[in-house]
């Protein structure tokens, strides 16, 4: 398994902690019939584990030396997908499925959009991601981190920080800390209108030292929301993102 050469551009850093995978497997406690699905297995260092626990794993793996590692594990209970997952169509899967993976830094963020499209076909989600990427995840409003990322995942999921990786826990060693986060899609999101919600999102959060009347004059005006637009982004609440979006829809719908 050591031959393996490892690729920058897949952003491969392969965790070989046995403490911190079995601290994960007791994270996502796998049951024998969860339909899990394995982002980017690498070397099967929680693969492996998990399949101790499950009936079958699907994982999905781009690079073709790590597929040919997988395959000549010889589990029965394994099924390897090659493919780019911010393209794979996850209703060839079973449902519903609890995804989990070490998400490499470089598709951390489109692949957690593209699972919040999906969101319906998901019960849980566990990921190792860099710890900048999960303390954005999961700022509140009113701190520096509290950005794009955090309304959009706060307004969709349950959203918790469970532990901090060091550099050390892989090979290589990455230049930074990992942590794990758990995100549980919401029993009812309060969005009605996804498309535009990230729309308001999206420029409210686009030029961050502006306040939102300036940000947001395209869109709304201050006449027309009961949205305090003196303040800066980064100040308002998941609820109040909910209520901007909800203001917008009504002005676009008489227009």
């Amino acid at each position: 398994m050591s031959k393996h050469k490892v690729r920058k551009r897949f952003g491969q850093n392969f965790l070989t902690d046995d403490k911190v995978i079995e601290r994960i497997v007791y994270t996502i406690a796998p049951k024998f019939d969860d339909n899990l699905l394995e982002i980017g297995p690498g070397k099967g260092a929680i693969t492996l584990p998990l399949l101790e626990y499950v009936k079958q794993l699907n994982v999905i793996e781009i690079d073709k030396d790590l597929i040919a590692m997988l395959n000549g594990l010889n589990k029965n209970n394994l099924i390897v997908h090659q493919g780019d997952a911010l393209k794979f169509d996850l209703n060839i899967l079973p449902m519903p499925l609890r995804v989990v993976g070490n998400l490499p830094y470089n598709i951390s963020s489109p692949l957690l959009f593209h699972l919040l499209e999906n969101r319906d076909k998901i019960v849980d989600m566990t990921f190792m991601l860099q710890k900048e990427v999960v303390k954005r995840i999961v700022a509140e409003h009113g701190s520096k981190t509290y950005g794009r990322l955090s309304v959009m995942m706060q307004a969709f999921f349950e959203v918790e920080l469970i532990f901090i990786v060091p550099p050390e826990s892989f090979n290589p060693a990455p230049k930074v800390d990992s942590a794990i986060v758990y995100l549980k899609p919401l029993a009812k999101s309060k969005v009605s209108n996804i498309k535009l919600f990230e729309k308001i999102v999206k420029v409210a959060f686009s030029q961050r030292r502006k306040i939102l009347k300036n940000c947001l004059k395209s869109l709304l005006l201050q006449r027309q929301t009961t949205i305090d637009l003196s303040q800066r982004a980064e100040m308002l609440k998941i609820e109040d993102f909910i209520v901007l979006a909800n203001e917008y829809e009504v002005l676009t719908d008489t227009k």
